[in-house]
């Protein structure tokens, strides 16, 4: 059975610019997300009138603070959030999808081949256990922990250059500083707030910004 979950108006014209000509491939991935994701217990029935604003849109406009062509892993995937929406958007993209939980393996699984993503790969793993087989130059996370304790899952898959991009709410300057001696010991040498889809968003996207270098 499908499920449309209809946009605002404001909704529809950020869609529009975040998407583009791919705008029907998010809308059937939000029917995705609506439906099977649900059932399978990957989105809380609660937030269906808040896909778009709260959930994929505010992960897609990540996709503005990362270089063209590049390597993305997505850390703790679940139900395809930043990930897929980054896939969607940026077709330029290679994204690998690290999820360690098979439930939501095989719901990925489904998703991306009904939505015939050719720029994604799913392996079903913990973040630490990846590390050495995925190549990537940006690792992103969304609602996976805390920065002190999500910098050591995510920075190492990076091989010692690039960056982590992590999305957060308001606690992002207090995460920062607790995190900040962790970060230095993995190769992180500029850590620092950003904000993405500030011209398309009501409420931009927080994200936190590490860039790592080999020492």
């Amino acid at each position: 059975m499908q499920t449309v979950v209809e946009l605002t108006e404001q909704e529809a014209v950020a869609a529009e610019r975040i998407f583009g000509d791919r705008l029907d491939l998010a809308k059937r991935y939000v029917e995705h997300l609506a439906t099977s994701g649900i059932e399978r217990g990957l989105i809380g029935p609660r937030e269906v009138p808040r896909l778009w604003n709260r959930h994929v849109l505010n992960c897609a406009v990540v996709a503005e603070l990362i270089d063209d062509g590049a390597k993305v892993a997505d850390v703790g995937s679940g139900a395809g959030l930043p990930g897929l929406c980054l896939a969607i958007a940026r077709p330029d993209l290679y994204l690998t999808l690290i999820e360690p939980l098979e439930r939501r393996v095989v719901w990925l699984e489904e998703v991306v081949m009904d939505l015939g993503l050719s720029n994604v790969e799913i392996i079903r793993s913990r973040a630490e256990a990846a590390i050495g087989k995925v190549e990537c130059s940006v690792v992103t996370a969304r609602a996976v922990s805390a920065l002190k304790t999500l910098a050591p899952l995510t920075i190492p898959l990076l091989g010692g250059e690039g960056e982590l991009l992590a999305i957060k709410g308001r606690s992002a300057e207090e995460e920062i500083a607790t995190a900040g001696k962790t970060i230095r010991n993995l190769g992180g040498y500029l850590t620092e707030v950003v904000v993405a889809g500030r011209d398309v968003l009501e409420e931009p996207t927080t994200v936190v910004r590490v860039k790592v270098k080999r020492r």
